[in-house]
């Protein structure tokens, strides 16, 4: 169900949830390829709401609707982790392509029956992270294929805030909660986006931890602290932290034998620097503002276009999604 490469790829969203009314509905306005079309709630008073923010949007009570509006190309899902795995299958049994946001599933038997899914009805899927749409990333990748740092021996990789809403989802286990499944996963996919880097594999794989050993903090049946270690064939050792009950703290580290590089800000897009250290001398890298959210949208809209996978890849995502498992299945 390829969209003619003339026009915008037309969007609908299901759910009003915050980072689809403060981030990516603005962003699918400004993306060149991409249309917000229509919005789905099963809250009236938040399409209301919706249509005075978005004055041009086409409404639905419920997300059917929407999948059976005839005019919607693909959909953007940032519900409940929890509901994630449903809505992502039927999206695609009505032919709609769908870009849900992190993490895609629960598990990874969650995500490989999604992606069957679209690859049984033929539409595009991809896993929302943004971050690997920025210009520190790329300068991250930069890094170390210049081969600066030396062998790759230690990564640490942190994602930590201070969850203070009372009634957030975040703290509910019936649908998904936890530091690790919201914030946890961003230093998972960049540890893995680092040892990826290290096999100098492109395309023949994802690398895989061969072992990981885990501690967590819980309260009310939610992960609000936890941090693993992961070790690869490679000889990397890796660390992860996050949670939701210490200051903001969102940063990474990577050292080899001839080098460090210091991220901070490791998943934003604002301007910054990254600080590259080798021997005594250390030097700033400057990094440039992006706009993470809209080159998501761009490039999942051009894939759908072009009829080719996003830049972000389905097998990075069940990478992902495996190590999850693992790091629960280890505390």
């Amino acid at each position: 169900m390829n969209a003619p490469l003339n026009r915008k790829i037309r969007w609908g969203v299901l759910g009003y949830a915050r980072i689809a009314r403060e981030s990516v509905m603005p962003a699918i306005q400004r993306a060149a390829n991409s249309e917000l079309y229509a919005l789905a709630s099963r809250d009236e008073a938040k399409l209301a709401e919706a249509r005075t923010r978005f004055p041009t949007l086409k409404t639905h009570v419920g997300y059917p609707a929407l999948l059976r509006d005839p005019a919607v190309d693909a959909v953007y899902l940032p519900l409940p982790n929890s509901e994630h795995r449903e809505w992502t299958i039927r999206a695609a049994e009505h032919g709609k392509h769908v870009l849900c946001e992190k993490p895609l599933g629960l598990n990874a038997a969650e995500c490989r029956a999604m992606i069957a899914a679209a690859a049984q009805h033929k539409v595009r899927l991809m896993e929302a992270f943004m971050y690997r749409y920025t210009d520190r990333t790329a300068q991250v990748r930069a890094v170390l294929r210049s081969g600066v740092l030396g062998e790759i021996k230690s990564v640490s990789a942190t994602f930590r805030f201070l969850l203070n809403r009372p009634g957030t989802i975040k703290l509910q286990p019936d649908l998904g909660g936890g530091a690790l499944y919201d914030v946890g996963c961003y230093p998972v996919d960049f540890i893995g986006l680092v040892a990826d880097e290290i096999a100098q594999q492109p395309g023949s794989g994802v690398a895989r931890p061969e072992s990981v050993s885990a501690q967590c903090e819980r309260v009310g049946g939610v992960d609000v602290n936890f941090s693993a270690l992961l070790k690869y064939s490679s000889g990397l050792i890796a660390a992860a932290h996050c949670g939701f009950n210490a200051h903001k703290r969102v940063c990474a580290e990577i050292t080899g034998t001839a080098g460090v590089l210091e991220i901070p800000d490791t998943y934003f897009d604002n301007a910054g620097e990254l600080t590259l250290t080798t021997g005594e001398e250390r030097r700033a890298l400057p990094v440039g503002e992006s706009d993470r959210y809209r080159a998501e949208v761009e490039d999942f809209a051009a894939a759908i276009r072009e009829d080719r996978p996003p830049q972000f890849r389905l097998a990075e995502t069940l990478r992902n999604a495996e190590v999850l498992d693992q790091l629960f299945a280890a505390v």
